[in-house]
């Protein structure tokens, strides 16, 4: 295992030794590349550098009490990013094969993978870009698939403690119809000025409402959104959110525990009712909501300085699957490495 301040690590690019690769020529992916290189040659007028023919993932290596290291939920990665393939017409990247790489990779740089509850983890990012040339706006001939590792401390500073959000309502993430439920890079570069304008605010990034009639909850910045009141959590249904893995397994575990869940559009009125409430997502697994901010109104939604019991229960429980602590019930998790 590599000697690194595992406890102080940020949530940033750590070069690592290896990374695996995977070509789309002539109709057909090819086979497996193991490669070293952290750099990408491609033609000057790929798809992905000017017609955001890009698609990526996100997953962790967790590394358990046992010794053991897991990777979450690597199916579900594999499937939303054939559903994202299949909305920007790139080709459809196989599950098996999908597996079979991120198993590869963290294997190939398992010194990387972070000692036990350091509050770091192996952070897996798989990328799909169009790497053919093209100067009309069409789809690609030739594509790349890429996964890259990379060590990573707790994506908010503190890890699992409570965080202000502000509704910014003059910034749209993405379009009802739009690519907002595909996992692209542009719905990610939509966000970045907001977001700038939300941490200089002193804010843990922005709430977004829907871009259609500013009614409703959308997302919180990059992450999915949760209520939680009466025993019940909540989190918006909606065409322009990305639909969360960790959201997906929470609902589940909240059903396990004896809550009923409930998705469905939410009023920003409905805020003011809630208990608790939290950002989602594979970086933050869950970010407890302190208050939200409302930018033009100057209306101020508290939900305590402090996660509430029921987010702090979900984030064990979830965490403890990922650790090998917790039964896994629902078979999630994948052991990697023995």
């Amino acid at each position: 295992m590599k000697e690194l301040d595992w406890a102080n690590l940020s949530f940033g690019y750590m070069p690592t030794d290896y990374n695996v690769r995977c070509y789309y020529r002539n109709g057909s992916w090819g086979e497996v590349e193991v490669c070293s290189d952290e750099y990408l040659k491609m033609h000057m007028a790929a798809t992905c550098l000017h017609y955001g023919q890009e698609a990526f993932e996100g997953l962790k290596a967790y590394r358990g009490v046992d010794g053991k290291v897991r990777v979450f939920r690597m199916k579900d990665n594999a499937e939303r990013l054939q559903r994202t393939c299949r909305g920007i017409l790139m080709p459809e990247f196989p599950v098996e094969k999908f597996e079979e790489m991120v198993k590869k990779v963290v294997r190939l740089n398992q010194e990387y993978i972070p000692t036990y509850e350091s509050g770091a983890t192996l952070y897996i990012r798989p990328l799909l870009i169009g790497t053919g040339p093209q100067v009309g706006v069409r789809p690609a001939t030739e594509y790349a698939f890429i996964i890259f590792v990379t060590p990573v401390g707790p994506y908010f500073k503190g890890g699992f403690h409570s965080n202000p959000y502000i509704i910014m309502r003059e910034f749209d993430r993405s379009a009802p119809l739009g690519t907002g439920t595909y996992k692209v890079g542009g719905n990610y570069a939509a966000s970045l000025k907001a977001n700038s304008i939300a941490h200089e605010r002193g804010y843990a990034s922005e709430f977004y409402l829907d871009a259609k009639e500013k009614k409703y909850i959308d997302e919180c910045g990059a992450a999915n959104f949760f209520g939680i009141k009466d025993n019940t959590y909540i989190t918006p249904k909606s065409t322009s959110i990305l639909p969360s893995i960790t959201n997906k397994s929470l609902m589940q575990l909240a059903e396990d525990l004896g809550m009923t869940v409930e998705q469905r559009p939410v009023g920003e009125e409905e805020l003011a009712t809630f208990e608790e409430a939290g950002a989602c997502g594979t970086a933050a697994v869950i970010s407890p909501i302190s208050y939200i901010d409302d930018s033009e109104t100057g209306k101020r939604y508290s939900f305590g300085d402090t996660p509430g019991p029921w987010s702090t229960k979900l984030y064990n429980k979830l965490r403890g699957i990922q650790y090998g602590t917790e039964p896994d019930v629902h078979g999630w998790t994948t052991v990697v490495i023995e």
